[in-house]
């Protein structure tokens, strides 16, 4: 799958996405929930902000001192008898993975969640290689997978677009008779994916973090599959970014922490998980452990001002806020990373515009994701200079719109223009209504108002091609006057 994850047009996608309702609710009641949940995690936890402020440094800390964690964490693997990579790009991580694998004669493969195996197309890339079998053993992961490699559409709940009939559709083609009670799925596939945990002779891990100090790694799941991934097989493959590290356990306690809470609202997951491979006096783990480290597009942040990114602990808190999100799902961005973190993320990944130069537009700016953040990345702030970059490297024309955008200035700033324009703002914009009443449901077909001249402005067109728009209210029914009649009822000053 890798980074980019769909062949169309950032609008074709955003269509298909508007299309599927059902999608649009899934993504709608779990942000709601979230946010229920979430908001109780954090409040018990205490002093939230302080929370945020001090995983906020520790984040800073480790980025800017990335070399030296990075020196030390490999240090410690070695000394444990594992085996470092350093990879590159994700041509380097997949070569090195899978001479591993040939090395070592694979057969079977089992992999836990993981992001940047997707980000690096791990498993399109494994399967090549004659004779070898691939299991993802995350139960979303897994339902993707036989659902002919479906697209993810949240980094936390990756089958969030899917109701109970659709998985049942999906595990009928592997053998499932039962009905759609997701416990009865939920058992199938344990039983399912138990004896290919018992076959596999090759373990694949991501890392939420690596700690330097002592080279282990730090996984948190919510079913057990990672531990079996690790304890199982002989040989395991962690794959890992390589600014997903911190300085010691200390730290990784605040982190996990903050992840949980953020991305699941639960005080901690029900595995959190601390390995180094398998020691000389322990019955379980993988006698052979490789760390592949990987860049891949990482070090574009570095010294730029979208370095804050690389604090990134991947909780999905800013997708379960975010309205656009909200609208469009996951597939809708394009990239396996969506949402404001994605905005920022894939541009940068990829190394310019080209696949995801309209992913920064796609935001309204009310900057909720960057308030959720729990390491306080200023994401809205970092999409707003993904559009000055690009727009600078485009080297677009402003000239028209500057003078546009000068004069709606002075006239918001004027009262008496300002004033003039609530006036007559209702006359104006009702030649492009289809409805007569008033109503905040979109007046128009597909989004777009199709009556306004190719030679009007393209900023013009920028805002009504892409945005469901309302027919403003009669000047007597808008805010501010419903405001100031309410203000006098309250005084008093009107009757009844």
């Amino acid at each position: 799958m890798g980074l980019k994850t769909s062949n169309l047009t950032f609008d074709e996608r955003v269509k298909k996405a508007k299309q599927d309702k059902f999608m649009q609710a899934a993504v709608g009641k779990a942000q709601d929930a979230q946010f229920e949940k979430r908001t109780r995690a954090r409040e018990e936890l205490g002093n939230w902000n302080g929370w945020r402020d001090l995983g906020e440094q520790i984040r800073q800390h480790v980025i800017k001192y990335l070399p030296d964690y990075l020196e030390e964490f490999s240090a410690n693997i070695e000394k444990n008898g594992g085996h470092v990579y350093f990879a590159k790009t994700d041509v380097d991580a997949t070569n090195y993975i899978k001479q591993v694998a040939k090395e070592k004669q694979v057969k079977k493969v089992v992999k836990s969640k993981s992001m940047v195996t997707t980000e690096i197309d791990l498993d399109k890339e494994l399967l090549k290689l004659p004779g070898l079998s691939l299991m993802e053993t995350d139960l979303a992961e897994f339902i993707l997978q036989e659902d002919n490699w479906d697209e993810p559409t949240h980094i936390v709940f990756p089958t969030l677009h899917k109701n109970r009939d659709q998985v049942r559709e999906v595990f009928q083609k592997i053998g499932y008779t039962g009905d759609n009670d997701p416990e009865h799925m939920g058992r199938f596939a344990r039983k399912y994916l138990r004896q290919y945990f018992m076959e596999a002779d090759l373990g694949i891990t991501g890392c939420n973090f690596a700690i330097a100090d002592n080279g282990m790694i730090n996984l948190v799941t919510n079913e057990g599959n990672a531990d079996l991934t690790m304890a199982l097989p002989k040989t395991q493959i962690v794959v890992m970014g390589m600014e997903r590290i911190v300085p010691s356990l200390k730290e990784a306690e605040v982190l996990d922490n903050l992840l949980c809470r953020s991305a699941v609202g639960q005080k901690l997951t029900s595995y959190c998980t601390f390995s180094a491979g398998k020691l000389a006096d322990e019955l379980d783990g993988p006698e052979d452990f490789h760390v592949v480290i990987l860049d891949n597009g990482r070090s574009n942040a570095l010294n730029t001002a979208f370095e804050p990114i690389l604090q990134c602990i991947r909780c999905g808190a800013c997708l379960n806020v975010c309205p656009v999100y909200r609208q469009i799902g996951g597939q809708g961005y394009g990239s396996i990373y969506p949402g404001p973190m994605g905005k920022v993320l894939s541009p940068v990944l990829d190394g310019g515009y080209e696949n995801f130069g309209e992913l920064p537009y796609a935001c309204s700016l009310c900057g909720a994701c960057s308030e959720t953040c729990p390491v306080k990345i200023p994401l809205h702030e970092l999409i707003l200079e993904h559009r000055k970059v690009e727009m600078n490297k485009l080297h677009l024309d402003h000239s028209l719109n500057n003078v546009i955008f000068k004069t709606i200035s002075v006239g918001t700033k004027t009262p008496i223009l300002f004033k003039g324009a609530l006036l007559g703002e209702h006359l104006a914009l009702k030649p492009f209504s289809n409805k007569k009443e008033n109503s905040v449901e979109n007046l128009y077909p597909e989004g777009k108002v199709d009556k306004v001249p190719k030679i009007a402005p393209s900023l013009i067109h920028g805002w009504v091609d892409v945005r469901d728009l309302a027919e403003p209210p009669k000047v007597k029914e808008n805010f501010r006057h419903w405001y100031d009649r309410h203000q006098k009822e309250k005084r008093g000053e009107i009757n009844g």
